[in-house]
């Protein structure tokens, strides 16, 4: 299973959705959403299954998100270009990724993936020591990844893809 293209499809991400979603509001925004999904949680609290209003728009938030801004003024923000690399990563099966980046990219989503357990557990339990502790590893993973996603762009830019077109704008010709 690639949980790469599993997520893609789930979010609808077409091309014009990617170009969007590369504009730096909505990956700055982005970031903040996972914490805003533990402290919904964490509200069940103090408002019991109200606190499903609060998951829910969180939910709408992060699908809404790469729809909600213009495409990037500028193409060379560090969040443009992980958001290329991440697209282009994506296209690894049609276009190949140099030797050195698949594997880090695919460690670093399973550290993401990891905070997910301490985290779910730290919700669940109402444990703030390993609530933050998942956090920071499902947001460090993630972080690192997307700083990985800016160097393999970098290094695909200009590159051929498998038609022996040029990738250029968004990574994928």
């Amino acid at each position: 299973m690639d949980v790469f293209a599993l997520t893609e499809r789930l979010m609808r991400m077409d091309d014009a959705t990617w170009e969007r979603h590369a504009n730096p509001l909505s990956v700055w925004s982005r970031v903040a959403a996972l914490p805003l999904l533990a402290f919904s949680v964490w509200t069940r609290v103090w408002i019991g299954w109200w606190c499903l209003l609060p998951i829910a728009a969180v939910a709408l938030f992060v699908f809404v998100n790469p729809r909600l801004f213009a495409p990037p003024v500028r193409r060379d923000s560090w969040a443009a270009r992980a958001t290329f690399g991440e697209r282009l990563f994506l296209a690894r099966t049609e276009c190949p990724v140099p030797a050195g980046h698949e594997r880090p990219a695919l460690l670093l989503t399973g550290v993401s993936i990891a905070g997910i357990v301490p985290l779910a557990y730290g919700l669940a339990v109402l444990e703030p020591w390993a609530t933050l502790f998942g956090l920071a590893l499902a947001m460090g993973g993630k972080l690192w990844f997307c700083d990985r996603m800016v160097w393999f762009y970098e290094d695909m830019r200009g590159r051929p893809d498998e038609k022996g077109r040029p990738t250029t704008r968004t990574g994928h010709s």
